[in-house]
């Protein structure tokens, strides 16, 4: 098997590969074309369980080479569409990454086009309501506004909320936790009927990653308390709440390759142009860390919540066992 379809065939069964960035490796995934009807590339992914199953009976959906709004409504599609995971009536909360005071060139949060379109589709749906927030690192002001978050996400029909307040969060206690035993969660999240996660692919410097599991830190009162006791063990914690997300949707239009969670230039950041969506945070994590892998070395092992997330029953690491559709636009 030549290079390239290696790097095709590996990137969602798990394969553990490094490539090493060069000047002439700006956009990787553009490289990853689908398989094609009868080719060795086929019988790979087939192998590997990565193109079984009908649309909508899915595990993880892959998306590649299209825009934000493009690759979500086919991976949208492939999963079942919206309304197997929001009924009529229903109240949505849209949890995006809004961490950081930083245009969405950046790639610190998730892409506003992306969260516009997943409110869109919500309401479509039937959803009563839906709403958008985040717990934000810089002023939220700010990162709602210069996110360009804000702003989409009015204008496509949601109600964005603030989260800088602690009256705004209530206790909840997390019963397959090793660490985090109980935290402060967001009203938002807790009078939805469902929720759906829209973190960004970026690199971490303490959780290493920060994607779906990481980006329910953003849900709680205290982060401080994950900083001070075992970072890696509270974000596996957290992400084994009762009230899990009912979708993850992994923005991975850009990813932020160094220099993460804030970000310092657009030389941290690849336009890679990928989209993963996923109900289990810890497979859709995983497959994103792989397809990290291709800009920067991220082993596995060295994301240490995801394994801790699999130990206490969040989601699967093993690719090879789930049903996978990889779209390339």
């Amino acid at each position: 098997m030549d290079r390239r379809n290696f790097l095709r065939a590996a990137i969602l069964a798990g394969a553990a590969f490094t490539v090493k960035e060069s000047g002439a490796m700006t956009v990787v995934s553009q490289q990853l074309n689908a398989a094609e009807p009868g080719s060795s590339m086929e019988a790979n992914a087939m192998q590997a369980g990565a193109s079984s199953g009908r649309s909508g009976n899915y595990d993880l959906v892959a998306v590649m080479g299209g825009e934000p709004v493009e690759m979500f409504r086919k991976g949208i599609a492939e999963m079942g569409g919206m309304g197997r995971y929001v009924k009529k009536g229903q109240k949505v909360c849209v949890k995006p990454n809004i961490g950081w005071d930083k245009a969405p060139e950046m790639a610190a949060n998730t892409n506003p086009l992306l969260v516009a379109e997943i409110v869109r589709q919500c309401l479509a749906a039937g959803a009563s309501e839906v709403t958008v927030f985040d717990h934000t690192c810089d002023d939220w002001r700010k990162c709602y506004s210069n996110s360009g978050i804000e702003e989409a996400a009015k204008k496509a029909g949601a109600k964005v909320v603030p989260a800088d307040q602690e009256s705004y969060y209530k206790p909840v206690s997390i019963a397959k936790a090793k660490i985090l035993k109980s935290t402060k969660i967001h009203e938002a999240i807790l009078n939805a009927d469902v929720w759906i996660n829209v973190p960004v692919l970026k690199n971490h410097g303490g959780a290493k990653m920060s994607i779906s599991m990481k980006n329910l830190m953003g849900i709680v009162w205290d982060r401080g308390f994950f900083h001070k006791n075992d970072l890696q063990q509270c974000i596996a914690d957290i992400s084994s709440l009762e009230r899990r997300p009912a979708l993850n949707v992994v923005d991975a239009y850009r990813l932020m390759k160094t220099n993460g969670p804030r970000g310092r230039s657009e030389a941290d950041v690849v336009n890679s142009k990928a989209l993963f969506l996923s109900q289990d945070m810890v497979a859709v994590d995983t497959a994103a860390t792989n397809f990290f892998n291709q800009v920067r070395e991220m082993p596995l092992t060295d994301v240490g919540h995801l394994s801790r997330g699999e130990s206490i029953g969040v989601g699967t690491m093993k690719l090879d066992t789930l049903k996978i559709k990889r779209v390339k636009i």
